[in-house]
């Protein structure tokens, strides 16, 4: 296989919305399956070559291969890509209340755990920005291109709620270990309101989410130095090893030792993954 990769800097613009922009070409001599773990990061991906396959263990019959490439909604479980051919694109990672302004105030749960067409979304426009892509000159000029049609969907959009950004700021700096009820006592909304409103605005629940933030988390350190997962699994604020080895079992479709397995013999230089954590 061969790829390259390139990385840019998120527009002024998007300040607080993108946090990260890069764009990857991949040529596989065979079709290129890649496992995408959850996160609490949601991937605008503009498409200008043959389009990536995605497939859902919680939708099987809903594989996704939009040509002008798609948004991907938060989920707690993986999610597979595959290559239907020599494919490139350019990705631009997103805070779930940026892609939920960028969406125009679309509800984000109904993206949860789904992969959905640019052209689903926003009609001839993203099929325009896929075509302007191809035509480029280079990668600064469709970064430019991504971050325009970005921050001009966004300049547009109401902002987000308070009160949604402050819970979101709280569940980061936690790792998802804050308790969901002081979680709603300190943006002075009940449970049941500041769920409708992480739904709406973010994808999950805030408890759904704290579970990914863990999750996330303990990938981290699984991948560091001398790292024991029993040590690990206590840190992240699981029960025990056991409930680690389960739930990191249920997110990822994989054991930790599988996944520390398949991540040696990617190698640091492999295509990027789409969730990074902000």
């Amino acid at each position: 296989m061969s790829w390259e990769v390139v990385r840019g800097e998120p527009d002024p613009r998007l300040r607080g919305c993108a946090l990260r922009l890069v764009g990857f070409t991949e040529a596989p001599a065979t079709p290129a399956v890649r496992r995408e773990l959850p996160s609490a990061v949601v991937p605008l991906i503009v498409s200008f070559g043959a389009p990536y396959r995605v497939v859902s263990p919680d939708r099987p019959g809903e594989a996704a291969a939009p040509r002008e490439g798609f948004v991907a909604g938060l989920g707690e479980r993986w999610a597979d890509t595959e290559t239907t051919g020599p494919a490139a694109c350019v990705q631009l990672d997103l805070t779930p209340t940026g892609a939920h302004r960028l969406l125009g105030g679309m509800p984000m749960d109904e993206l949860a755990g789904r992969a959905v067409g640019l052209g689903d979304l926003f009609g001839a426009e993203g099929a325009l920005l896929a075509e302007r892509l191809h035509a480029a000159a280079g990668w600064e000029e469709r970064f430019a291109l991504v971050q325009g049609f970005a921050a001009a969907r966004m300049a547009a959009a109401p902002p987000s709620a308070p009160g949604v950004l402050r819970a979101l700021a709280r569940l980061h700096e936690t790792g998802g270990t804050v308790d969901v009820r002081a979680l709603a006592a300190e943006v002075g909304w009940s449970r049941k309101h500041l769920a409708a409103r992480f739904r709406e605005q973010v994808g999950l629940a805030p408890k759904a989410l704290a579970r990914v933030l863990r999750f996330r988390r303990a990938l981290r350190l699984l991948g560091g130095p001398g790292a024991a997962r029993s040590a690990i699994a206590l840190r992240c604020g699981y029960y025990d090893q056991a409930h680690f080895n389960r739930d990191f079992r249920a997110l990822a479709g994989i054991a930790p030792g599988a996944w520390l397995r398949a991540r040696a013999v990617d190698g640091p230089d492999a295509p990027v993954e789409w969730p990074e954590d902000g």
